[in-house]
């Protein structure tokens, strides 16, 4: 501690961030990292693991199977300008019967309403989900007197299938979030490359040994959005899933929208509710450098108290080998303040139609889970899974746990009619609305 306090003195008496660039002195290329220059002079560490046996193509009769795994995702969005956000489903709905990756048929359309003027006053009570039989407004006064301000309507088929790890066209994205490391991801990596999946896992700028650049505007959500567009370019597959942490799930969730074709499933790891991103102006991360870097004990402390549902040697051991929160004052005060996406909205959630499996550590004391549960009735194939033993480093807490729950949604895929009733394409009650 007092070591901190000096080093954080001569910080500020200097001008000069301690420890702002320096990566891990024992990274080096092998055992399947390397290092990718993403823009001149900012290269970014990167696991990316090749199974070793050979990878067998998808048969031609998976491949063409009429109707199997084919989801018709048609919904119409409507913003009203009073802050109410319509969503009405007009095509296959899934089951959420399917939480646990089991098949599951589709359901009647939906009509889900949320207000967006008072999410957090009514993020605790109960809203009717895209999966259950909500009833439509009635075409009444009220809603003749509400102004449309914005509308979206969706209307694709997603083909769903299995991402078996013995197929080469399948790749799988680890991306951490503040503070973290691809190491983090330590025993999914291993679990996963052992079954013969590819996976690819990037130090984000700043963190692991990925270089630190000493310009705030390095950090922004959109400089690492680039960075991790252009990881996904180099590594992408035919199929490929996101596994996002934190705000690692903002990413995911980026790539997923600009990317639908390619990205197949996402998974996200208590990365809270469908809201755009804005830094708090009250934030403690808003403090100088030399004064975070003074407290930068206190801060690993509290984070091992918020981010583990236990506080023993065998969590310490795991934060120390997981590389988490071994970031510096600048990068953490950088990224904190960074987290600017007006994009990431309700509206930009709800256009999803990538099936997205939830995983939320119920002692979390960074994301209630009523944000995922939000998070949940926004987006159109979504499935909640809460692990009881697990807080927001579920990953490492419970790595069994979650590694099983992740690799049934990879091989998940709906089994649905090859036949759709056309009454369900268009239902009558919808059109003169």
């Amino acid at each position: 501690m007092l070591t901190s306090i000096t080093e954080g003195i001569l910080c500020c008496l200097t001008g000069k961030s301690a420890n702002t660039v320096a990566p891990l002195e024992n990274s080096e290329p092998g055992d399947g990292f390397e290092f990718v220059e993403v823009k001149p002079g900012r290269v970014l560490r990167v696991r990316h693991i090749i199974p070793d046996h050979g990878c067998c193509e998808i048969s031609g009769e998976e491949e063409q199977r009429p109707g199997q795994g084919v989801v018709h995702c048609k919904r119409k969005i409507t913003v009203y300008r009073n802050g109410q956000l319509v969503i009405e489903n007009l095509g296959d709905v899934v089951r959420s019967e399917i939480l646990h990756c089991q098949n599951g048929n589709t359901e009647p359309s939906s009509t889900v309403e949320v207000e967006l003027s008072d999410y957090n006053s009514s993020a605790t009570e109960p809203k009717p989900s895209h999966g259950a039989e909500a009833q439509p407004p009635p075409a009444g006064e009220r809603r003749r007197k509400r102004r449309p301000k914005r509308t979206v309507v969706i209307d694709c088929d997603r083909k769903i299938s299995s991402c078996k790890g013995t197929h080469s066209d399948v790749a799988l994205f680890f991306i951490h979030g503040v503070g973290g490391s691809m190491d983090i991801w330590g025993s999914q990596l291993d679990f996963f490359s052992r079954l013969g999946y590819r996976v690819i896992a990037p130090d984000l700028a700043g963190h692991g040994a990925s270089t630190a650049p000493l310009i705030a505007a390095a950090y922004t959500f959109y400089a690492l959005a680039e960075d991790m567009r252009a990881i996904f370019k180099r590594y992408a597959r035919k199929r490929n899933i996101l596994i996002g942490h934190s705000y690692g799930v903002s990413f995911c969730t980026f790539l997923a929208h600009e990317y639908p074709d390619q990205v197949h499933k996402v998974v996200m790891v208590n990365g809270g509710g469908p809201t755009a991103l804005e830094p708090s102006l009250c934030s403690i991360f808003n403090l100088p450098t030399c004064v975070l870097h003074c407290l930068t004990p206190c801060l690993a402390w509290s984070f091992l108290k918020a981010g583990f549902a236990r506080q023993g040697a065998k969590e310490k051991q795991l934060l120390k080998e997981g590389n988490a929160f071994n970031v510096s004052s600048f990068v953490l005060r950088a990224m904190m303040s960074g987290q600017y996406w007006p994009e990431g909205d309700e509206v930009y959630h709800a256009e999803l139609t990538v099936p997205i499996l939830l995983v939320h550590g119920m002692h979390d004391k960074f994301v209630p889970i009523e944000e995922d549960q939000r998070m949940a009735e926004i987006l159109l194939i979504a499935f909640l899974k809460v692990i009881d033993e697990g807080s927001h480093m579920v990953m490492m807490e419970c790595p069994e746990t979650v590694n099983t729950l992740l690799h049934e949604f990879f091989l998940w895929e709906p089994d649905l009619p090859s036949e759709v009733p056309a009454a369900q394409d268009s239902p009558p009650s919808q059109d003169n609305k």
